[in-house]
């Protein structure tokens, strides 16, 4: 071998060495990791495919994940506050981690029932404040008063400041009969009220539905809708039926406190009313617009007015954006919650739960929901009403709705 071919050799064996010590040092590094560090490495692969803001909340995405990974992570619970901290550095109160228990308890929100007080709560990104966005209809939380806004500030005596949206949530949670104890901050109050609420069951029956005479001589079919879960398409098909069958001459949909659900509930629901045109835009982190279309469908082309208010968050913004920019429903009320951002939920290897920002909606003209909110037709002020008087004579903003339809300035039939 020539002096020139045993030089060529020794620098191909050596790049051979170092390629092999670097490829087992990889596969060394990779079969290293625990299974609390995969189960981070997981989430961040999600976060990393799927999350709407690129930029990560302006941070090195790839960054935080080797950060996370340098420290110990001894156990589960090791690896779920790992999991949290990293989420934190994002700053989206919807975009959130779910252990096991957690996990399972949030498919009971599109189920028939749930045990509780029976508040819809956010956390709210400007502020960090723990929010009401509504109490469900008939609830415990309903009935002892608890408004859409209300700022929940202290749990059994425990601040909420540093509780995740879940730990508020279990904390409130709870057996029938049992009490927990509110501490709640509203605007317009010097000091924070106590209040005090026993938990019960609480039904999720979606729709209230009933014929109405009004001063016009009209039949008017007043519908509420409390939530957006997979009955409610349904359940309010059925009560458009019947209430069509009775004679209804124009409609009143109360989405008042409705907190939203599932959106493809609030999709079908507003196929229920519209012939033609978009229901939403979806917007995701590239720009890419996907849409939802009407398919020739209605139930009724009657004139209609939707009632909002502070409380008429997410699928219910979309379904009053909707009808609103078709010119199907003209809108009575307060501005609308402001929470125009979907996310999808994730089920990890280990049995618990990843709730991820994927896209934000748009209504059919464009407009943005997340945090600006919808603003009604007719601005009519909340007032502070028992349930009993929820849509009677003594409700301004249902009475402004029953004079709409009297005086016909309702278009009729979509845009």
């Amino acid at each position: 071998m020539s002096f020139m071919q045993q030089k060529i050799f020794r620098i191909v064996l050596t790049l051979l060495l170092a390629f092999w010590v670097g490829f087992a040092g990889f596969c060394q590094s990779a079969v290293a990791l625990t299974g609390e560090q995969k189960l981070v490495s997981e989430v961040w692969r999600i976060v990393n495919h799927a999350y709407l803001d690129e930029t990560f909340n302006h941070q090195n995405w790839a960054g935080v994940r080797q950060n996370v990974l340098q420290k110990p992570i001894s156990d589960q619970q090791a690896a779920y506050t790992a999991i949290q901290n990293m989420l934190k550095s994002l700053d989206d109160p919807f975009t959130r981690f779910l252990d096991p228990e957690q996990y399972r308890s949030l498919q009971v929100n599109t189920s028939g029932e749930l045990t509780g007080v029976g508040l819809q709560i956010a956390l709210n990104s400007e502020t960090g404040k723990l929010e009401v966005i509504a109490p469900i209809a008939g609830s415990p939380a309903e009935k002892a008063g608890i408004q859409p806004r209300d700022r929940i500030i202290q749990i059994e005596g425990t601040s909420t400041e540093k509780l995740t949206l879940d730990e508020a949530a279990a904390k409130m949670r709870g057996s029938a009969g049992t009490i927990v104890t509110l501490s709640i901050e509203r605007d317009g109050e010097k000091e924070p009220r106590q209040v005090q609420l026993t938990r019960d069951r609480i039904e999720l029956n979606p729709v209230i539905a009933e014929l109405r005479p009004s001063s016009q001589g009209k039949s008017v079919g007043y519908l509420r809708l409390t939530q957006f879960n997979a009955n409610a398409p349904m359940e309010l098909a059925r009560a458009i039926t019947s209430l069509e069958k009775k004679g209804a001459d124009a409609y009143i949909l109360d989405l008042r406190n409705n907190p939203g659900g599932l959106l493809q509930a609030g999709i079908e629901i507003a196929r229920l009313w519209l012939d033609s045109g978009t229901i939403v835009y979806t917007v995701n982190r590239q720009g890419i617009e996907g849409s939802f279309e009407a398919l020739g469908s209605s139930l009724t082309n009657d004139p209609l007015v939707i009632l909002v208010n502070q409380g008429t968050a997410s699928a219910s913004e979309i379904l009053a954006g909707a009808l609103q920019d078709n010119a199907r429903a003209q809108l009575v009320g307060e501005k609308t919650f402001g929470k125009g951002l979907i996310q999808s939920l994730f089920e990890l290897s280990d049995g618990s739960g990843l709730a991820v920002t994927i896209a934000k909606y748009e209504t059919p003209n464009h407009h943005d929901i997340n945090k600006l909110g919808i603003k009604p037709d007719q601005e009519i002020p909340s007032q502070q009403l028992t349930r009993d008087q929820v849509a009677t004579e003594a409700d301004s903003q249902y009475k402004a709705a029953l004079d709409l339809l009297g005086k016909n300035k309702i278009v009729v039939g979509s845009a």
